[in-house]
C-alpha cells in the first residue's frame, strides 16, 4: 500500500513538474554612459584597459560585435531602451536639454525636454507581471514629474534630470535623489551597493535592475584605488606623445592612454563582477538575463584636444553618426543560451532591448521599432532586418554638424544637412569608414538616400531649418 502512494506521489510530482508555470527570469540591465566599444577587451584586446569581469561575462553568454546605440547621445538611446521606438517617434533627438546654438547656418529643430507620459515603458509593461522594478543611476530623460518612478520603477536611487553626476564621483554627490555617503566614497561603488542591497531584498519575486552607471561620462575622476597602476602603466609604455585626427572641425584622440579614464573602466569592471557575484551567491544566476551596454560611443573627438577615450578601428565618436558614435559593447547573458561563449556579428540595436525582455518575460506587447532577439539567444537564429538608421539632427560640442546615416548590409550612408554632402562606406572592407565611395558607386549612394529619406519621414523627423539670422552673426 505504501509503495502505492509513493509512486502517486512521484507521479504527481511529475506531472506538476510539466504543467506548472515556468518561474519568471529577472533581468539586470547595464547600461554604462559613453563606454566605447573599444573601451572593452573583449571586443578590442589591444585595448589600454582591463575588463576580466566584463570579458567573463561574454565568455559565458553571447557578444554582439556590430551593435549599435539608437543615437550617438545618451537622451535619445535611453528613450529608445525604454519604449522601444525610434528616438524620432518620441521626439527626443539630442541630449537634455541640448546646445541649440543660434549662431550656426542650421537651427536644429525643438525637441522635446523630459520622455512623455504617455508612452508605455519596459518598466511599466514589467509590472504586469508583478516584477519588482528599480532604477539606479542616470535617468536624463526629465525633470519633476518625469523621473523614474513616475515612469514604471518602484524604486529611483540617484536618477534625475542631469546628465552628469553634478558633485562629480566622490561624495558629497549633489544628487537630489542619492543620499551622500562617507568622505571619500566613489559614485560608481555606491550605485553598486544599492544595487546589491535591492537584489537581496527582492529575490524571492521576480525583478528588472536598470542599472545606469554614470561612469565613464566626464568629468574624468579617477578611482583612487586604480589610479596608480594605470599611471604605471602610461609610464611603462611610454604613451607620452597623443596623436590626433583632424575631424570637420574638430579632432579625434588615436590612442588609449588616459590613466584617469582607464581607472573609471577598471572600477566600473570591478562593480560589474560584484554584481554578478552576488546573484550567484544567492542562487539567482540560473534565472536571471543580464544585458551589458553602452547609451553612445566612447568620447574620442572635440573641437579640442581633450577627448579622454579612442574608439580604436572606428571613425570619431560620442556625437557622431560614423561607427565610432554608435557602435556600441553588447553582451546578454542567461538561461536558456544556446553556445554560450557565442559571437554574433548581425546588427542589433537599442531598440531590441524591449520587445526581447518583454518577450523572456511572457508579456504581450507592440513590437514598435525593435527586433526579438530571442531567437538569436536561443537558437542561434538570425534576424528578419533590413537596415538600421539614425538621425542627429543637431549641432554637438564633438563637432558634429546636423546629418543622418543609415545601415544596410555592408553598405553604410551618411548625409549632412549643412552642405547637402553624402557619403558612402562599405563597412566589411572599410570598418573605419575611410574611403568615401559616394563617387564611386552614384547608383547605390542614391538609393540609400532615397530609402534614409523614406525611413526618416516614416518615422516623423524633424529636420533642421536655416538659420535667418546666420548672415548677420559671426559663427
Amino acid at each position: 500500500m505504501k509503495s502505492k502512494n509513493l509512486f502517486a506521489l512521484l507521479l504527481f510530482a511529475i506531472l506538476f513538474s510539466c504543467t506548472a508555470e515556468k518561474e519568471p527570469p529577472n533581468f539586470v540591465f547595464f547600461l554604462v554612459d559613453d563606454l566605447g566599444w573599444a573601451d572593452v577587451k573583449c571586443n578590442y584586446p589591444k585595448t589600454f584597459y582591463d575588463t576580466p569581469n566584463i570579458d567573463k561575462l561574454a565568455k559565458n553568454g553571447v557578444r554582439f560585435t556590430n551593435a549599435y546605440a539608437a543615437n550617438p547621445v545618451c537622451s535619445p538611446t535611453r528613450a529608445a531602451i525604454l519604449t522601444g521606438k525610434h528616438p524620432n517617434r518620441v521626439n527626443i533627438t539630442d541630449w537634455i536639454p541640448g546646445q541649440d546654438p543660434k549662431n550656426r547656418k542650421l537651427l536644429g529643430p525643438q525637441d522635446r525636454e523630459n520622455l512623455a507620459l504617455k508612452e508605455i515603458t519596459l518598466a511599466e509593461k514589467l509590472k504586469e507581471k508583478n516584477y519588482k522594478t528599480c532604477f539606479i543611476g542616470k535617468w536624463h530623460l526629465g525633470d519633476e514629474g518625469f523621473f523614474p518612478e513616475d515612469q514604471g520603477f518602484d524604486v529611483n536611487i540617484g536618477g534625475h534630470h542631469r546628465g552628469s553626476p553634478p558633485g562629480g564621483y566622490y561624495s558629497p554627490y549633489k544628487n537630489p535623489k542619492l543620499m551622500d555617503g562617507a568622505d571619500g566614497e566613489y559614485l560608481t561603488d555606491r550605485l553598486t551597493d544599492e544595487s546589491i542591497n535591492f537584489i537581496k531584498e527582492n529575490n524571492k519575486n521576480p525583478f528588472f535592475l536598470y542599472l545606469a552607471f554614470y561612469t565613464v561620462h566626464t568629468p574624468i575622476q579617477a578611482s583612487k584605488k586604480h589610479i596608480a597602476f594605470y599611471n604605471e602603466k602610461r609610464k611603462t609604455l611610454n604613451l607620452d606623445t597623443v596623436p590626433h585626427k583632424k575631424e570637420g572641425e574638430g579632432w579625434t584622440k588615436l590612442i588609449q592612454e588616459n590613466a584617469d579614464y582607464a581607472s573609471m573602466v577598471k572600477a566600473l569592471d570591478e562593480n560589474v563582477g560584484w554584481i554578478l557575484e552576488s546573484l550567484k551567491s544567492l542562487g539567482l544566476d540560473k534565472n536571471t538575463w543580464v544585458i551589458f551596454t553602452s547609451d553612445n560611443g566612447g568620447l574620442s573627438t572635440l573641437h579640442r584636444k581633450k577627448a579622454p577615450t579612442n574608439n580604436g578601428p572606428l571613425r570619431a565618436g560620442k556625437g557622431w553618426c560614423y561607427e565610432g558614435g554608435i557602435r556600441v559593447p553588447l553582451i546578454i547573458n542567461g538561461p536558456d543560451l544556446m553556445e554560450p561563449g557565442r559571437v554574433v556579428h548581425q546588427p542589433v540595436i537599442s531598440m531590441d532591448y524591449f520587445t526581447t525582455i518583454l518577450n523572456l518575460a511572457g508579456i504581450k506587447h507592440d513590437s514598435n521599432d525593435g527586433k526579438n532577439l530571442v531567437p538569436c539567444l536561443t537558437k542561434n537564429e538570425t534576424l528578419q532586418r533590413d537596415e538600421l538608421f539614425w538621425h542627429f539632427p543637431h549641432y554637438h560640442g564633438s563637432a558634429w554638424k546636423p546629418g543622418s546615416a543609415l545601415r544596410k548590409g555592408d553598405w553604410k550612408f551618411v548625409h549632412f544637412y549643412e552642405d547637402d554632402k553624402t557619403e558612402l562606406y562599405n563597412l566589411k572592407e572599410d570598418m573605419g569608414e575611410n574611403t568615401n565611395l559616394a563617387e564611386q558607386f552614384p547608383d547605390k549612394t542614391a538609393e540609400l538616400k532615397k530609402l534614409l529619406m523614406k525611413k526618416l519621414a516614416g518615422s516623423n523627423a524633424a529636420f533642421p531649418a536655416l538659420n535667418p539670422n546666420f548672415n548677420q552673426t559671426n559663427e
